[in-house]
Order: structure tokens, then sequence, then C-alpha cells
């Protein structure tokens, strides 16, 4: 089963289990504006190629190192974001290609109810 633009369900799944979270969610809301919402951290590499330092996602939330990595790991499998490493750090970028299949998929599933009687 796939909606009309190919993305697979399964795929679809996991990335709106992985958004369920309220801190993932918040994360992939700053890494859609990585500059502006990372801009009091003095980047180890170039936002726009390489993404948000892991380091600087865990200062921002305040929350432990191992639960930040926990979470990055978790958005990385469902595809939500890409990590590049620089050095011994890890940066991620949302990956916006599937963010913008997983809205369409979801945007498609109130057409789909609309059409099935009631």
């Amino acid at each position: 089963m796939s909606d009309r633009d190919g993305l697979p369900a399964d795929e679809l799944l996991d990335a709106l289990k992985a958004l369920a979270n309220p801190v993932r969610l918040q994360i992939m809301q700053w890494l859609r504006d990585p500059e502006t919402e990372f801009g009091e951290y003095e980047p180890i590499a170039d936002r726009g190629e390489s993404g948000v330092c892991a380091s600087h996602i865990q200062a921002k939330s305040g929350l432990a190192q191992s639960t930040i990595s926990s979470y990055m790991v978790t958005l990385e499998r469902a595809g939500l974001v890409d990590s590049t490493r620089v050095g011994k750090w890890t940066h991620y970028r949302c990956n916006d290609a599937l963010l913008r299949q997983v809205g369409a998929a979801v945007a498609g599933l109130g057409a789909t109810a609309r059409a099935i009687p009631a």
C-alpha cells in the first residue's frame, strides 16, 4: 500500500511515529530554520551544507546527550533527517524531500476520507 506520490505506507508510518514525540517534533521545527534557531551557537561547519551540530541541538533542548542521540537516531531511521560527520561532531539537516512527501500523503488522507461514503 502506498499513496499516489509513491511514499510506501511503512515509510509514512515510520515518519509519523517519529514526529509523534513532542521533542522530536520541536527539533524538526528548529532544523527547518537553522540559522535563526541556532544563531546563538558558533557553527562548527556551514549549516546550509552540513546542518546543525548535535551538541547545539542538545544545548538548545537542555536534554541529556544520550537522549538527543536517541531522538536523532529515530529521526534519521525514519528518513526525516540526514546526518553528516564533521570531524568528531555529527550534524543534522532536514530531509526536505521526504517531509514534502509526508505532508502530501497526510493531505491526501483528507481527500480519501471525503471520497468514502459514510
